[in-house]
């Protein structure tokens, strides 16, 4: 019979093979955890969904409904537009937008903050003639090192001040990350902005107007009066040459076949599937009197977006000129191109099910996925994090579907104010949520919860939309993980752990404990959710501060630093994910950049460490 802390660790060891095989969803994972312990009796069956009800978790879901509201009412869009150069040399510009990003991302969600500055981002690159990647991974690398300065900067600082509260009756408060997240960040940032980007490998040409996602497939429909009926294959593809486009297969009668006959002759409702980018695509439909397979909603519908995001979408009582407009006219030939963001309720959801003719009058013409091609027609793709859709409608119907849908825009958007009072406001309300977490007049929970409140009170957004705000998957894998880990140190496998490692690693130093503390988690965020790997090395930070005799604040907070430190690899972050697409980047790409950084990092944040937080 295994022993408790033998089968929490192995628990453990299959969290960390399931995390890593990525097959199934964190949240899931962390479930399948949460379970497998309940029924080995690690964990107390009362005690299962502790986690839910946890301050940590409540208040990760209160930061992103706040994030929300910063977001929606203008107010980081009023701040880009203020503090950013218009002039200037490419050096100042990056280091401007990476720090306003990394100032962003103490106080808000900071997948919200990199996907507010993205089409900044993008509209700089064009400006300095640098390629879209050299920009992105700044702000995002930038993003992520500013949630180490504050509590509720990232889900994982709040995981590892809910440990401490268990250790010590007391958790951190709102700055106590500051001193050494701070000095961490700005070492970061301005190795990053001064030296590192230019580590990062192009990977697009440089001065383009409008951002190139590379080639997309497309589906395109051969109508009666085409002129490429009767055509050869052959002959289309000599005209596509001069577009630099290929045909990758034709579907006639729903059978797909993707390498055709040269030689078959086209006939009507055939669909060519053709990779182009987006220039090219207008052409050779104009050329070839081809139109766009424009998908035609089921006659049973299928599972919708969730039912207040799709009253959205509805045309408003009171006769609203616009509205009324836009559903009578026909369809722009607008193109537009949105990324889709963590979060999205898009994820794994395919055109057909998304019906975007009927609900929002757009089209989808074609994804592009990180260099890769589609082997599924394309109204039936699933869609991924990180994907670039290219959309036919008009800009306001593309800018409703992109709020509804969680998607970022790539490309220069106005500066939008919808109103003044509500920017001020929910500015206000945030700055005063700080105050009390920041004061100890209220718990972080308590606070911004408050803050919450205030927002739906004051109407600044409307109820329906709070628990769109709320990344759910992040809250279930949170609620999940924290009874699993309170039980690797309930068990005596925290302790075992660090005790290995203490023999047979570090053999007793301290020194060299606290540094494989802080790349031992830098390892695991790598390749593992941040918070996930909060989760598992704080009681094993604890363990071995115990085991040593010496301070546990000092590894913990390496603990914190070093989960949020993932550069490595774009499964890491969310915001790294989120620019693998856009940036045109391989997966081997961020190591180029993200490597000399953790070393400098490592090397930085101990001497801080041992000064703010001594042994």
């Amino acid at each position: 019979m295994l022993s408790p802390a033998v089968l929490i660790v192995l628990i453990l060891l299959i969290t960390i093979g399931l995390f890593l095989f990525g097959r199934w969803r964190h949240d899931i994972v962390a479930i399948i955890a949460l379970l497998l312990c309940t029924f080995l009796g690690l964990v107390d069956p009362k005690d299962t969904f502790m986690g839910f009800s946890h301050p940590a978790v409540v208040t990760v879901a209160c930061i992103l409904i706040l994030s929300y509201a910063l977001q929606q009412t203008g107010v980081v869009d009023a701040l880009a537009h203020r503090v950013l150069p218009k002039k200037g040399s490419p050096t100042i510009a990056l280091l401007t937008l990476t720090a306003l990003g990394a100032f962003l991302s103490g106080f808000m969600n900071n997948v919200g903050a990199l996907a507010l500055l993205m089409p900044v981002a993008l509209q700089m690159a064009s400006r300095y003639q640098l390629a879209p990647g050299q920009v992105l991974m700044p702000l995002a690398y930038g993003t992520i090192l500013g949630g180490l300065t504050t509590l509720i900067g990232t889900p994982s600082n709040l995981i590892v001040s809910s440990f401490r509260t268990q250790a010590s009756g007391s958790g951190y408060h709102m700055f106590d990350f500051s001193p050494v997240g701070v000095s961490v960040a700005i070492v970061g940032i301005l190795f990053i902005c001064l030296v590192g980007w230019r580590f990062i490998p192009v990977r697009e040409r440089a001065g383009k107007d409008s951002f190139d996602t590379g080639a997309y497939l497309t589906e395109a429909r051969v109508p009666a009066e085409s002129k490429a009926i009767g055509m050869r294959l052959a002959e289309v593809q000599s005209t596509l040459d001069q577009t630099d486009s290929q045909i990758l297969g034709l579907i006639r009668k729903d059978i797909r076949l993707n390498a055709p006959n040269p030689a078959l002759s086209l006939v009507e409702n055939d669909l060519l599937l053709i990779e182009a980018d987006p220039e090219a695509l207008a052409k050779n439909l104009d050329v070839l009197g081809l139109v766009f397979n424009e998908d035609k909603a089921p006659s049973t519908p299928p599972e919708e977006l969730p039912a207040a995001q799709a009253t959205e979408t509805k045309a408003p009582a009171n006769g609203d000129k616009n509205k009324e407009k836009k559903e009578k006219g026909s369809y722009s030939n607008e193109l537009s191109e949105l990324a889709i963001l963590p979060g999205s309720p898009l994820i794994g959801r395919s055109a057909a099910d998304l019906r975007l003719r009927s609900l929002y009058r757009i089209n989808l013409l074609a994804i592009s996925r990180q260099g890769t091609r589609s082997r599924t027609r394309l109204k039936q793709t699933p869609l991924r994090i990180g994907d670039v859709l290219l959309l036919q409608g008009a800009a306001e119907n593309v800018a409703d579907f992109a709020s509804v849908g969680g998607c970022a825009p790539l490309a220069t958007r106005p500066l939008r104010v919808p109103d003044r009072q509500k920017m001020l406001l929910s500015a206000g309300i945030m700055l005063l949520s700080v105050i009390l977490a920041a004061t100890g007049l209220a718990s972080a929970a308590v606070s911004f919860m408050f803050g919450v409140l205030l927002l739906l009170l004051l109407n600044v957004i409307a109820i329906r939309n709070v628990y769109q705000a709320v990344d759910w998957s992040v809250i279930v894998l949170l609620a999940a993980l924290i009874p699993v880990a309170q039980a690797m140190e309930s068990t005596g496998a925290a302790a075992a752990i660090a005790t290995f490692l203490l023999d047979y690693v570090a053999q007793g130093n301290t020194m060299w404990a606290l540094v494989l503390i802080m790349v031992a988690t830098m390892g695991l965020s790598d390749l593992m959710n941040n918070a996930a790997t909060a989760a598992v090395m704080s009681p094993v930070a604890i363990g071995t501060a115990q085991q040593l005799s010496v301070n546990p604040d000092t590894f913990l907070m390496a603990v914190a630093i070093g989960a949020s430190c993932a550069f490595l690899t774009p499964i890491g972050h969310q915001n790294n994910t989120l620019i693998l697409g856009p940036g045109g980047f391989r997966f081997g790409d961020y190591w180029r950049m993200g490597l000399p950084l953790d070393i400098l990092l490592v090397a930085s944040t101990i001497p801080l460490l041992l000064y703010f937080w001594p042994l």
